[in-house]
């Protein structure tokens, strides 16, 4: 059996967005969606069943309104659904096991564009092993596709382009599939962004591109792109790809490039080091700022 996409809910509206874009996704990749409420009872001495029943019942309340809103806008995507007890990192860590992909929601900034994304969040994608996709409040079907004929939204036109940003110092497979594949099932251009800047004498090592003028240093890494993605290309005979190298900043760079994207593809590299958790920063700066669905896929 394939393994489902999976939606953490809470009753928030970012997490009814994340709920609603997740079956978009579902039914895109012909698979099952699972909707998952994490409740964290910590019973007291003052309370008993009445009170473990009560959190049972606001749960399965949580997860009925959000397969209203799945219903309503995908009703043909197959739907399962599961409450679980625990705090509520953990246990979408676990659901994320045993999912295709996990989808959460994050607020939008009020006045900016981007997410402020909680602290349970932040530790599923700095420690998740398997794509987890982040999703504003404000998210709609429409705004994955292109404006329609009079220039307003609509739902019936292709899709805007999905977006990789790509780390060439660091390329890596599980980051360029899941990108290609995205493209692949949404039938558009797949957007390739390096951004680079000028190394100093200090900071050159061994393979490092030799300190030349930017003109050739945007040729150096153009090339090296293009030797990184042809095998890619010929897997995805298909898909359209269009590489960019930038001079400047990896955030500021993936920021501009995904404001007419429907998807934003960026890694996120596990480490078994006992810290807080955290991801990188480019990551970081990318599900802070970028308006469109961001997709964290972790690689080893």
């Amino acid at each position: 059996m394939l393994p489902p996409v999976v939606a953490g809910v809470d009753g928030s509206a970012q997490s009814l967005a994340a709920a609603q874009w997740a079956a978009r996704e579902a039914a895109r990749r012909g698979r099952a969606l699972r909707l998952v409420h994490a409740w964290n009872w910590q019973p007291r001495s003052s309370e008993g069943e009445g009170e473990h029943a009560a959190q049972r019942y606001l749960a399965r309340r949580v997860l009925r309104r959000a397969e209203d809103r799945v219903r309503a806008g995908c009703p043909e995507v197959r739907l399962t659904d599961e409450q679980t007890e625990g705090p509520a990192t953990a246990a979408l860590l676990r659901a994320a096991e045993q999912a295709e992909l996990l989808v959460l929601g994050s607020r939008g900034l009020s006045g900016f564009t981007g997410f402020l994304v909680g602290s349970v969040a932040l530790g599923v994608v700095a420690k998740a092993t398997r794509p987890v996709v982040l999703v504003r409040a404000e998210e709609e079907a429409a705004d994955e596709r292109l404006p329609g004929a009079d220039g307003g939204t609509s739902t019936r036109t292709g899709y805007r382009d999905v977006v990789l940003g790509l780390d060439l110092d660091d390329p890596c497979d599980e980051v360029i599939e899941f990108a290609f594949e995205a493209a692949r099932l949404r039938r558009v251009r797949l957007r390739v962004v390096h951004a680079w800047q000028t190394p100093s004498a200090i900071s050159l090592g061994p393979g490092d591109i030799a300190l030349v003028d930017e003109r050739r240093q945007g040729e150096e890494w153009q090339g090296f792109m293009a030797a990184v993605l042809q095998t890619w290309r010929d897997k995805n005979p298909d898909t359209d790809v269009l590489e960019t190298v930038a001079e400047g900043r990896a955030s500021t760079a993936l920021v501009r490039a995904a404001s007419a994207a429907s998807l934003l593809v960026v890694g996120h590299r596990l480490t078994d080091r006992p810290t807080l958790p955290r991801t990188g920063p480019v990551t970081h700066a990318a599900i802070q700022h970028v308006r469109c669905p961001v997709a964290v896929v972790p690689h080893g």
